[in-house]
């Protein structure tokens, strides 16, 4: 099966002997990564999180982490 690379559309093989897929090169996958670093890509939200509300949760992920 091929599908196309999501930074230069090139058609890439899906498949185990492509360790960049669904990209066709390292060079495509770290710009992709760069994107989401630099918060090109984005997930919508319904409501906006308060910084408060984030740090309960993180403070709630340690917490159920095992020890």
């Amino acid at each position: 099966m091929y599908v196309d690379c999501p930074t230069c559309k090139t058609p890439v093989e899906w498949s185990d002997s492509n360790p960049h897929r669904p990209f066709c090169s390292d060079r495509c996958r770290l710009i992709d990564l760069g994107a989401w670093a630099s918060e090109d890509y984005r997930i919508p939200s319904q409501q906006p999180v308060s910084e408060d509300d984030l740090i309960e949760s993180l403070h709630q992920q340690d917490a159920d982490k095992p020890h």
